[in-house]
């Protein structure tokens, strides 16, 4: 009776849930996509569900992680999805990696899955995930959101195209933001996460048409979408390839001997000082900081506009959300702007202080 709408269907029959049951399908990441991604795959009745989250709940996912509720806040992601499914589906089994995900454990956990989907939210991430397909020879369903627009793919399907075939190297660190710094709308990862399942299904089935060698764009704000096409490059695959024995040896973090970026708020500081504000975001990031001058330096442009900064004074550079201002300062060191400091504020933070601050100065006769 549980699966009574899949099974009346000609396309899946009892044959094809029996497929269903016994897949193993690997979810990274429990968040805006994860959640409805975990969600429908665990009511469809897919046998083996893995999560991978290493992320507590936090108050700002409600907005859009649907698995979680305000009893979630504070527990793994992994830990607490996994009590959400359950109670969804008692019949599956659902494991759990309250953990991060690395190049040390990435192929020996591939290697326990049919499918990986990919519901994370970074670049570093991505590239393993892909790298570690390719290596597995594991097809993965791909997804990623931006404000009001997504994307779905499915990588290393059948010898088709993986990600580095569309994208063969990542963007420079923090030089995209992610959803904390630039916002999403809440129902998007929905929409996204919801494709993304839909694909595994199709794999799983042999049915439809596979979104491989494509990459679905939609956008939220006007309902269009369109697909574009993705030759696969022998080059890319042969890359990942020729450097499997080294695979987890990658991306170990160095010991880093520097001083740490110095990051300060913006509360600990003298308005009336020598002082410089640097905006880092990009030129159509909301909203604008009021009450002081401020340098626009989009951190992609850093490198050619820097000379813009003076020197002679304190530089306090600031971003959405406190994360990209610090690359920023580590970049500015590296450039020999040494007086340079990150404000731990976002915009929207620093706008309403200074705000207040100018509100209380006494006007003068």
């Amino acid at each position: 009776m549980r699966y009574n709408r899949h099974i009346i269907l000609s396309e899946i029959g009892q044959e094809g849930q029996d497929r269903i049951s016994k897949a193993k399908v690997l979810a990274i990441g429990a968040g805006g996509l994860g959640c409805p991604i975990l969600q429908y795959l665990a009511a469809a009745g897919v046998g083996t569900l893995g999560i991978i989250d290493f992320d507590t709940v936090d108050l700002s996912n409600l907005q859009r992680q649907v698995l979680f509720g305000t009893a979630s806040l504070g527990q793994n992601k992994a830990l607490a999805a996994k009590e959400r499914l359950a109670d969804l589906n008692s019949d599956i089994t659902i494991n759990t990696y309250p953990e991060k995900l690395t190049h040390k454990n990435a192929i020996a956990l591939f290697e326990q899955y049919d499918i990986i989907v990919d519901g994370s939210d970074n670049f570093e991430t991505r590239y393993l995930v892909n790298d570690a397909c390719v290596i597995t020879n594991k097809p993965l369903v791909f997804g990623s959101i931006y404000k009001f627009e997504g994307q779905v793919s499915v990588f290393n399907y059948q010898n088709g195209p993986s990600y580095r075939c569309l994208f063969p190297n990542p963007p420079e660190q923090g030089a995209v933001p992610n959803c904390s710094e630039i916002g999403v709308l809440g129902v998007l990862p929905g929409i996204i996460g919801t494709m993304q399942a839909n694909e595994v299904l199709k794999i799983i089935l042999g049915i439809g048409q596979v979104l491989s060698g494509k990459l679905l764009c939609y956008n939220a704000l006007t309902l269009q979408n369109h697909i574009l096409k993705i030759q696969r490059s022998e080059e890319a695959i042969q890359s990942v390839l020729k450097d499997k024995a080294n695979f987890h040896k990658k991306h170990v973090e160095p010991v880093n001997c520097a001083l740490e970026p110095v990051s300060v708020s913006i509360t600990d500081i003298k308005i009336n000082e020598n002082i410089q504000f640097v905006d880092v975001r990009e030129a159509h990031e909301q909203p604008k900081v009021e009450g002081v001058s401020v340098i626009d330096i989009p951190l992609s442009e850093l490198e050619d506009e820097y000379i813009n900064i003076d020197p002679s004074k304190k530089a306090y550079v600031f971003c959405q959300a406190g994360i990209r201002s610090e690359h920023a300062v580590e970049r500015l060191e590296e450039l020999g702007i040494t007086n340079c400091f990150s404000l731990i504020e976002g915009a929207a933070e620093i706008n309403d202080y200074l705000n207040a601050q100018l509100e209380e100065k006494p006007v003068k006769s």
